[in-house]
């Protein structure tokens, strides 16, 4: 209350509605340590809504983690580790940031997939070093939501015992009563899903949340849903139980009533000695990650590679060897010549990484025979086989992406998740927390233009390649062969401070010739692939499958007698991040006439191309129609690509002309 009405924003009535739940929870049954937020053991604690931050700030501060009072006092300030909403990465002890509701749920269902597999990958008879379970809290906002549909679904099927969600079923939401329009039948929808479901659990309670929670926790065959009833800002006088104190401030009026009727004579922000040492965990939390350290120890004893591949993977380092490994593979792909779709150039890349990777895990959103995912080290994930490395995701893009992002904030893995590039709508605010959070989730989309030809509009992507590189911190790669595909599963694979975006074809692209210095330089997100003798005249940028149109256009205005430069550019955001002088090597400031060439909306490439430029692209949604006439009828040719070069050579010529001109006058 104290740390909202100071703020004058916030939610105070989930927290003080879930205080009695969360008290149970944190001091009877989970399991962590405030003195190492990151101890890789720990019982994974998930706020899905997350606008009751600060019941998760109150927790943090109680039981010892690093989170000072005067951060409290901070709430909702500029910089303090107590933002809004929970941040990963500003708070320690917050495990994943949620506030679009529902994906916090979808997170979790990741955290605990990530549990149940690494315990089948590592432990060992009586050797169980990885045992812990994930606690969600939700409210009837996350459960609205179709993301949780479709995760609390795939959870089900494969039976993840160890998570456990508790609902806070208060009724009320920002627009009121939820019963005008929310009148699903929660535990009997769970429990079609194949959940054990603990209904009517009186949320203030103490005794009847503890053995709800205790309930849940024994059964281990399936997840688990606590359905709690509460009071939304339970103790204020005027406004428990109304959607007044949902996102406002109480007001210092009803602050000071709901101390008098709760009995709390203490000033704001104090915490008498008694209560902080009552709740403080550190000790017990240091205790219980010594005793699993302890039994970590006779692990390695027992089983010392398993034990350092575990520390390994935990840890997010790669392989010994993986940097020769993936030098030898880029360059036996660049020499086999292959002309291929990268869709299928990237499945050979999958064959080729995973047998180095055994953090690798996958799978497509019901798409994997045209996504191309599988490879022959691939073994399902079920509720009857832990031990596997693939996830048939079904027709779920959101929750596919949300769970990956859950898979990497847990540790030990390297996910990724397909679909059509199209359908990448489907699930943009799971990419949009990736790349907020800065988490290697790696995205794999395939049919990644008009190229998919037959199916149309409706499947052929056209805007989704400018917007996923409009992200912040979202690494975007469309590859033009087999080789650039390859490097591109390799930059994705090496990177750890953010999401990559992997974008390949449908169709045949043919393979490009290099030198071993334009291979090394493809890694840099653009690239001379073919020059002229001397100063070019113009350059011709292009990506993906509209590469083999612009050196087939340099070709054609070679024998015109105009030299012309074809730069790659797979991913604009790793060029971007060169040096200048690389850059300016690439793209010369002094050739002005530039052209772009690439099978999606123009606008993105006027940085690159200039006010002479002319970008060569597709302004409207596509056609069905087999993939050729689609092209042909939108201007994707050679021919069109020569056209746009002597204009924009002209262009400049006539801006030339004009400013000498204006400076004889």
């Amino acid at each position: 209350m104290d740390a909202v009405q100071r703020a004058k924003s916030g939610h105070p009535g989930m927290p003080m509605g879930m205080a009695d739940i969360a008290e149970v929870l944190w001091n009877d049954f989970l399991r962590h340590n405030p003195g190492n937020p990151r101890w890789c053991d720990r019982d994974r604690f998930v706020l899905s809504n997350g606008h009751g931050s600060m019941l998760l700030y109150s927790l943090l501060h109680l039981t010892g983690y690093p989170l000072p009072m005067e951060e409290i006092v901070n709430f909702r300030q500029l910089h303090s580790m107590t933002p809004g909403h929970p941040e990963y990465g500003d708070t320690p002890g917050v495990e994943t940031t949620t506030g679009p509701l529902g994906q916090g749920l979808a997170n979790a269902v990741g955290m605990a997939i990530a549990e149940k597999v690494l315990a089948a990958q590592f432990n060992r008879g009586d050797h169980a070093i990885v045992d812990h379970h994930t606690y969600v809290f939700v409210g009837d906002g996350c459960l609205m939501e179709g993301i949780s549909h479709e995760a609390c679904s795939l959870a089900g099927t494969l039976g993840l015992g160890k998570l456990v969600v508790i609902y806070d079923d208060n009724g009320i939401s920002i627009d009121g009563e939820v019963q005008h329009w929310y009148t699903d039948n929660t535990p009997a929808r769970f429990a079609a899903y194949g959940w054990h479901v603990v209904p009517d659990v009186d949320g203030h309670d103490a005794d009847a949340i503890h053995s709800a929670i205790a309930s849940a926790r024994e059964a281990d065959d399936r997840p688990s849903l606590v359905c709690c009833k509460t009071i939304i800002g339970w103790g204020s006088p005027n406004k428990q139980g109304k959607e007044s104190c949902h996102g406002a401030a109480l007001g210092e009026d009803e602050v000071q009533l709901v101390r008098e009727t709760i009995g709390w004579s203490h000033a704001p922000f104090h915490v008498p000695d008694d209560i902080a040492a009552a709740w403080d965990a550190r000790s017990r939390g240091k205790a219980q990650e010594d005793a699993w350290a302890a039994r970590f120890e006779a692990y390695r004893a027992a089983y010392p590679e398993l034990a350092a591949q575990f520390t390994r993977r935990i840890e997010g380092k790669l392989p010994d060897g993986w940097g020769e490994h993936a030098d030898t593979f880029i360059a036996e792909v660049q020499q086999a010549c292959e002309n291929i779709a990268s869709r299928k150039a990237s499945q050979n890349a999958l064959e080729g990484f995973a047998p180095k990777l055994p953090e690798l895990i996958g799978g497509s959103a019901d798409l994997t025979g045209s996504n191309l995912t599988l490879h022959s080290g691939s073994r399902p994930i079920s509720a009857t086989s832990d031990d596997g490395n693939y996830l048939y995701f079904g027709v779920r893009e959101f929750a596919m992406s949300a769970i990956l992002n859950g898979l990497a904030l847990h540790g030990g893995f390297i996910p990724y998740g397909a679909t059509f590039l199209t359908f990448s709508e489907y699930a943009r605010n799971a990419l949009r927390m990736a790349a907020l959070m800065g988490v290697p989730s790696i995205f794999v989309y395939t049919h990644d233009s008009i190229g998919l030809g037959e199916d149309g509009p409706t499947h052929q992507a056209v805007e989704q390649v400018a917007t996923l590189r409009l992200m912040p911190n979202m690494s975007v790669w469309r590859p033009c062969d087999a080789a650039e595909s390859a490097i591109a599963w390799r930059h994705a694979i090496e990177r750890r401070q953010g999401p990559t975006s992997l974008l390949f074809s449908r169709q045949s692209l043919p393979h490009q010739a290099r030198t071993r210095e334009q291979l090394a330089d493809a890694a840099r997100g653009g690239y001379v692939l073919r020059d002229c003798a001397g100063t070019p005249q113009a350059v011709i940028i292009a990506t993906g499958s509209e590469v083999a149109l612009a050196v087939e256009a340099s070709t054609i205005l070679e024998q015109k007698g105009i030299a012309v430069r074809v730069v790659s550019m797979p991913c604009t955001d790793v060029f971007d991040a060169e040096s200048a002088s690389y850059r300016e090597s690439v793209l010369p400031p002094s050739v002005k006439a530039r052209v772009s060439v690439e099978a999606g909306v123009t606008d993105y490439w006027f940085k690159y191309i200039g006010n002479h430029g002319r970008p060569v692209g597709v302004d409207a949604f596509g056609l069905s129609a087999p993939y050729e006439k689609v092209y042909e009828y939108f201007g994707l040719t050679a021919e069109s690509v020569v056209r746009a070069v002597e204009e924009s050579i002209a262009d400049v010529g006539a801006a030339a002309a004009g400013i000498a001109a204006e400076k004889i006058v």
